[in-house]
């Protein structure tokens, strides 16, 4: 899959679980906005509702050369999963403490995929422990650098 949008936030936020790839279902110009990039998933989650699955608050801009036909840019979107992985996923998002987040949006052959994991959100001494540890290797890496 070739990544069009990330979602760096996520990886910070949430401690990553399980992920997996899921088709969405979109309009001619949301699939145009997609490709350009004009796409923001920070504030995104994927909820499941009636044996389907939906992918929230996620801004795809509205694009420019649309006409009067364009999109409402915060819509719900369906995810097209099988039904056994809705009820897998479902299953596992109503335990206490995990949700599904979006990570990356892109493109696989003519197809937009999404790429979300099953996550659970880090304590506040767990961020900070991340942001000591990239610190490190940082300065580690630097450290290696400059000996050469």
């Amino acid at each position: 899959m070739k990544v069009l949008v990330t979602n760096r936030r996520a990886r910070f936020e949430y401690e990553l679980l399980e992920r997996f790839v899921a088709g969405l279902a979109l309009t001619g110009s949301e699939v145009k906005s997609v490709r350009e990039g004009r796409v923001n998933l920070q504030d995104g989650y994927v909820t499941f509702e009636g044996g389907e699955a939906f992918l929230v608050n996620v801004h795809i801009s509205p694009y420019d050369n649309a006409g009067y036909a364009g999109h409402e840019p915060l819509r719900r979107r369906k995810l097209l999963l099988h039904k056994r992985e809705i009820r897998r996923l479902a299953g596992k998002v109503a335990e206490k403490g995990l949700t599904a987040v979006p990570l990356a949006l892109g493109v696989e052959g003519n197809w937009i995929k999404l790429e979300f994991a099953l996550a659970k959100g880090k304590r506040l001494h767990d961020k900070r422990e991340t942001i000591r540890r990239r610190t490190l290797d940082r300065e580690a890496e630097a450290a290696v650098k400059f000996r050469r």
